[in-house]
């Protein structure tokens, strides 16, 4: 109940925080649908990532966390295992979090940033030393992330020598990361609804329908076949009833089907004739055999081939 109390006089409101109980499942998957939709990417998963992850080992149900107002949740966190491997394949235990959200009623309020502090602040109690994750540095920076190119963690899907702008670590315990070189991967639990399209679909379809859209500030989407990036409408592929399909480019899919059957080393090869064109928007300019060897790590993480 102390802590409770320093939270509401920290926001100057009646929010607290506590942990998520089984009856508040369905209002918190609602309340992350309505504060990722369109955000991230046409429509949002992260309802149905939550969904899967409460029975998911990496899941830690100490650090699954509500914010509450007057009886209405209006915030929630998840945290989970995660690991780095270092430079020599050794498998380094790290953590990430994710979803976090807040009610849009609620955003640039504050309360994210305070339930977000919580969050750490009791991570660190239980000895979780090193927290990387995707996300806007404009935000998370408050609570003192920074980019994890800095700290030599690089992104699984980047080249290594990139500084990604979206990839942030903090280390909770002073040491606990050192002077170590690894990549990271998110855990494979956030990827269940690529894994399980047709159990997503069945699972969206239970709340109200929602118009998915491309809108400015969103992440680049990737085609899941090729790796194209996508932006607009006209980018992307069709399914079979001719509507939009947010997963694949034009290339690759239409009319619910793909236009090429062939190995994902084929692939690989028939994109490495593009490499000048991905040049132009890379910092430092890369050769075939290097995109090529790009793509080997990045291709197995697609929708398309995905194993």
């Amino acid at each position: 109940m102390e802590q409770e109390m320093n939270i509401r006089l920290a926001l100057g409101s009646a929010a607290l925080l506590r942990k998520e109980q089984p009856k508040d499942y369905r209002e918190v998957e609602n309340l992350t649908r309505e504060a990722f939709w369109n955000v991230y990417r046409p429509g949002c998963t992260e309802h149905y990532v939550l969904n899967q992850y409460r029975t998911n080992p990496d899941f830690i149900p100490e650090l699954d966390l509500v914010m509450e107002e007057e009886g209405k949740i209006i915030g929630h966190v998840m945290f989970s295992k995660a690991e780095i491997i270092l430079d020599d394949g050794t498998v380094f235990p790290s953590w990430t979090f994710g979803p976090i959200s807040i009610h849009p009623d609620y955003k640039r309020k504050g309360y994210g940033l305070k339930l977000l502090q919580y969050a750490l602040e009791k991570a660190k109690e239980m000895g979780i030393g090193l927290i990387q994750m995707e996300g806007n540095i404009g935000f998370y920076r408050h609570a003192g992330f920074d980019l994890a190119s800095k700290m030599k963690i690089h992104y699984h899907a980047e080249p290594k020598e990139s500084e990604v702008p979206y990839f942030l670590a903090q280390e909770l315990i002073p040491g606990y990361w050192g002077n170590r070189e690894g990549t990271y991967c998110p855990p494979k639990g956030y990827f269940v609804a690529d894994e399980n399209p047709e159990a997503f679909e069945a699972y969206e379809a239970t709340f109200p329908p929602k118009e998915k859209a491309f809108q400015e500030g969103q992440l680049p989407l990737s085609c899941q076949s090729c790796g194209m990036p996508l932006t607009k409408n006209e980018d992307c592929g069709t399914n079979a009833d001719g509507s939009i399909n947010f997963d694949y480019c034009k290339y690759c899919y239409k009319d619910g089907r793909f236009l090429q059957e062939c190995s994902m080393d084929e692939m690989i090869e028939h994109c490495s004739q593009f490499v000048d064109e991905v040049n132009k928007q890379m910092p430092k300019p890369m050769s075939k055999e290097e995109y090529k060897q790009m793509m080997q790590g990045f291709f197995p993480m697609l929708k398309r081939w995905r194993k």
